[in-house]
């Protein structure tokens, strides 16, 4: 089994960034009308007072102004899926994958449906904008993935982000995407598993 990330890992560039974009594009007033909230909590977060997980839920709180939220997601992936997903990726991807994000789950849901692979990914409720449970970051990726597969094997793990180390370290081999289809080992760490 190969696990990865999503964003600028699979997808290119961030999926939940394009989609704040992309609501902003297309109904700009549910958009503007969470955007204070989200700047002031991007402000705290620049200055470590408040963490990520309080950001995101600001970012997202537009979602209640949404009508038709799971019509607006398909829209959307209608139009970005085929240019953002990964060439490298589709090349090299395998039925026993799985996509382990920080990124809400029900944004997700469609890309991986269409990519025929598994997800894990941070539980939001797309109509409050409201994160259930731990944001799927840094640890909690490998508790949701034991919990989810107990007792599997990772082959290989692949990540832009240096915060993935703790999936890193359950791989065989790790791989750090550096930009589209540009990868390298995992860098070392001490007391780390050293890749080839």
């Amino acid at each position: 089994m190969n696990c990865y990330d999503f964003d600028q890992t699979v997808f290119f560039p961030d999926s939940s960034y394009l989609f704040v974009v992309y609501c902003l594009r297309h109904y700009p007033r549910s958009v503007l009308r969470a955007l204070p909230g989200a700047c002031f909590a991007g402000a705290l977060k620049l200055l470590s007072l408040c963490e990520t997980r309080v950001l995101k839920e600001k970012l997202f709180s537009f979602l209640p102004y949404l009508d038709d939220i799971d019509r607006i997601v398909e829209e959307f992936w209608a139009e970005n899926f085929e240019k953002g997903i990964s060439e490298w990726y589709l090349l090299e991807k395998r039925d026993d994958d799985v996509i382990i994000s920080a990124s809400p789950d029900f944004l997700l849901r469609p890309a991986a449906e269409k990519l025929g692979v598994r997800l894990i990914a941070t539980r939001m409720d797309r109509h409050t904008g409201r994160i259930l449970g731990n944001n799927c970051h840094d640890y909690e990726k490998v508790t949701r993935f034991y919990r989810e597969y107990p007792g599997e094997h990772v082959d290989a793990f692949y990540s832009d982000s240096i915060t993935d180390f703790p999936m890193a370290r359950l791989a065989e081999r790790a791989y750090l995407i550096l930009e589209r289809g540009v990868m390298r080992p995992w860098p070392e760490w001490k007391g780390g598993r050293k890749w080839a």
